[in-house]
């Protein structure tokens, strides 16, 4: 074989969404002239803010010498303060310059902080349904990724989280909110799982961490912000992107913050200055820490969004499709109908022309994932079709 064995089984068992992709793209062009309902992939439809627009033009044009040289590891000093400026403005807490790293984007984020802070060997713990991507960066590192099953209504687990909890647990991971069910977690469980991780961090060497994954955390609609992992737990970091709250995918910028309470943040600093570097990052692309230094109080209209939400929420749910509550991200995860089999009814949308993923993808078989980031025209045109699709299930059983 002319590639390794262990990345070949993993791009089999990673190989749904991508088989998604390919069925995306022979729909499309199989010349029939009828529409592709595509619901699979998150990928933000709406364009960013004018004020990004703005700021990218200025320092695009600005021709100042050196503005294309090698910075720090943890990307620029003014980018990093504007970002501790507006997190100690929304948290409450004395965020510095050295609070922040600047990375490729969330992912790069994840990977620069496990590698600096969780040994290999020790596991991560994290709830599932889960963002499919956690196990592979923990097999980067050398790191076990162990998972335990939501709640009914897909809140955190807080029970199974402390049962599962041992001594070569390094760190808890959560998505708040969540890809790939829209659940926003409350405070109050929030605070219930500082106290948990608290009781088992007592007398260790190094803490228990709490890494809180929230590229989503100002797409939230019904409340005025999200909640805080900050608040709940001293040794938080949070590893986040502008790539939903700016619509900037494709950019790939991202930071982590190391919560100013948590045991020697200048040394986590380090160490993530260092992996930061030796995995290849180096640091994030320049240009772009310079726009969002200049709009970090900016964010895209949640409206669009919103609007979106409770159109397909609200439809789904007259149909007789259960899911839970998606009160923030651009995501919904609905259940498959009682007695189906989850991928012949993901196999009956898809041959409607409807593209969801199968719930096994993100570690909890029986559901599928909606990504409702799509424009009006395709929500309003698969709606009959989701409809359909529900009703001859319910006719096989």
């Amino acid at each position: 074989m002319a590639i390794s064995e262990k990345i070949a089984a993993y791009m089999q068992k990673g190989s749904m969404i991508r088989k998604l992709f390919e069925e995306g793209a022979r729909l499309k062009a199989d010349g029939s002239g009828r529409p592709v309902y595509d619901f699979s992939i998150g990928n933000p439809d709406l364009e960013p803010p004018q004020e990004f627009s703005r700021a990218l033009a200025r320092h695009a044009q600005d021709t100042t010498h050196g503005r294309h040289k090698y910075m720090a590891n943890t990307g620029y000093e003014e980018t990093r303060r504007a970002v501790a400026v507006q997190l100690e403005k929304e948290y409450n807490l004395p965020f510095h310059d050295e609070s922040i790293i600047m990375t490729v984007g969330a992912g790069g984020g994840l990977n620069t902080l496990l590698k600096a802070v969780v040994n290999p060997g020790e596991e991560v713990l994290t709830v599932a349904p889960y963002f499919v991507e956690y196990g592979f960066y923990c097999d980067n590192h050398g790191i076990n990724l162990r998972t335990v099953e939501c709640d009914r209504d897909f809140h955190l687990p807080l029970e199974k989280i402390d049962h599962a909890i041992t001594e070569k647990t390094g760190a808890v991971i959560i998505n708040n909110p969540n890809n790939p069910t829209g659940v926003v977690y409350t405070q109050d469980e929030l605070n219930r799982l500082g106290e948990i991780l608290a009781r088992h961090s007592a007398g260790r060497k190094k803490p228990l961490y709490l890494i809180d994954d929230a590229p989503y955390r100002k797409l939230v609609y019904d409340v005025p912000h999200c909640s805080s992992a900050f608040a709940a737990y001293e040794h938080t970091f949070m590893v986040t992107s502008h790539s939903k709250d700016l619509g900037l995918p494709g950019e790939r910028i991202g930071y982590i913050a190391i919560s100013p309470r948590t045991q020697e943040p200048a040394l986590i600093y380090q160490a993530c200055a260092f992996t930061n570097r030796t995995l290849g990052f180096v640091n994030a692309p320049a240009l772009m820490q310079r726009v969002v230094a200049q709009i970090q109080d900016v964010t895209i209209d949640l409206s669009w969004y919103k609007g979106k939400r409770d159109r397909l929420y609200t439809a789904l749910r007259h149909m007789g499709y259960e899911l839970p509550y998606p009160g923030g991200a651009f995501y919904m995860f609905p259940a498959v109908p009682a007695g189906m089999d989850e991928q012949a009814f993901v196999d009956l949308l898809t041959a409607k022309r409807v593209l969801t993923v199968p719930g096994s993808a993100f570690g909890k078989p029986g559901y599928f994932r909606l990504s409702y980031c799509v424009d009006d025209e395709k929500i309003d045109g698969a709606l009959p079709f989701f409809e359909d699709a529900l009703r001859e299930a319910r006719q096989k059983q």
